[in-house]
């Protein structure tokens, strides 16, 4: 079995971004092996608090036992990101000086062959970030109707093929159930058109990416923790997103633009309505990526995208 990798994405553009301060109180809400949460801790120094989240209690374990060193200063929780708000006030918690989301599926969840994310390995059609409950990859591939999978490969896969391969999932299926993801690999990649193979990724890809964000409902937690960490950062913390792929990207792109915006009225009001106020201002216009040194050593850092907001004042 792997074990949680060490080697947090982007990690000098995140601690420069974010800038944690001595003392300071911050989020990690997506720990993982404790990468970034690390090096967040070496800078905010006994007097600071770290609270890190995860589902996975294999992460929380590695965490853990990995951060050991910092005593009270870490504090390791179980849930969701997108429930910080509530995670954050059970702890006591009011705000929070800073928060980072590194988005995605950890190198050990990818190299776990049971857990299922990946097509690398022959493993169960499993892909639950959380693995105590909930429906599976395998669950859907079941019970969905071809029409409800085509749904979920096309928008969540972005896949130009999704009504071809859902065809061929609800063929096969009713002779056998797909249950591993060799069984689901091999299905797409007979499904589609070998001419229209591309070289550089495998034909399974995006339809295992869209999967996996259907059983994790991976998109609505993004939604729901950048909109609460708006909420939970106190004036002048700063949150930094990592994601990597497109969906997620253009969606902290619009939440950021959004909660970035003032007065929403028509331009032909002769004075505002809405009264809406920027709630941040947008610390990285564009993403920040990764180095060319970085992304030969870490190939997890090759589509990473880093965006980075700060809270603002009632009297910015």
């Amino acid at each position: 079995m792997s074990t949680f990798s060490h080697l947090p994405v982007l990690a000098a553009e995140v601690l420069e971004l974010l800038a944690p301060k001595p003392g300071g109180i911050y989020l990690d809400g997506t720990l993982g092996g404790g990468g970034h949460s690390e090096l967040i801790l070496e800078k905010i120094g006994p007097q600071g608090l770290l609270i890190g989240v995860d589902q996975d209690p294999a992460a929380l374990a590695a965490a853990t036992a990995r951060l050991t060193r910092f005593g009270s200063s870490f504090r390791p929780v179980a849930g969701q990101f997108g429930d910080m708000e509530l995670l954050l006030r059970q702890l006591g918690v009011e705000a929070v000086d800073g928060i980072v989301l590194d988005l995605g599926v950890s190198s050990y969840q990818l190299d776990t062959a049971t857990r299922g994310f990946s097509f690398r390995f022959d493993g169960p059609l499993d892909m639950r970030m959380n693995s105590t409950g909930g429906t599976t990859a395998a669950d859907l591939l079941q019970e969905l109707s071809a029409a409800e999978l085509e749904r979920i490969i096309r928008d969540f896969g972005e896949e130009r093929w999704a009504k071809k391969i859902a065809q061929r999932i609800e063929q096969v299926r009713r002779q056998t159930p797909l249950t591993t993801t060799l069984q689901l690999a091999d299905l797409v990649y007979q499904a589609i058109p070998r001419r229209f193979h591309e070289e550089r990724i495998h034909p399974a890809t995006r339809t295992f990416q869209a999967l996996r964000i259907a059983v994790n409902g991976e998109l609505e937690q993004v939604e729901k923790g950048v909109r609460a960490g708006f909420s939970m950062l106190r004036r002048g913390g700063r949150m930094a997103v990592i994601s990597f792929h497109s969906l997620e990207d253009r969606l902290v792109k619009q939440l950021f633009r959004g909660a970035a915006t003032g007065c929403v009225c028509p331009p032909k009001m002769p004075c505002c309505v809405c009264n809406q106020r920027p709630q941040i201002r947008l610390v990285t216009g564009k993403p920040v990526t990764a180095t060319e040194a970085e992304r030969e050593s870490n190939a997890r850092s090759r589509s990473a995208k880093l965006r980075v907001a700060e809270k603002l004042g009632t009297n910015d």
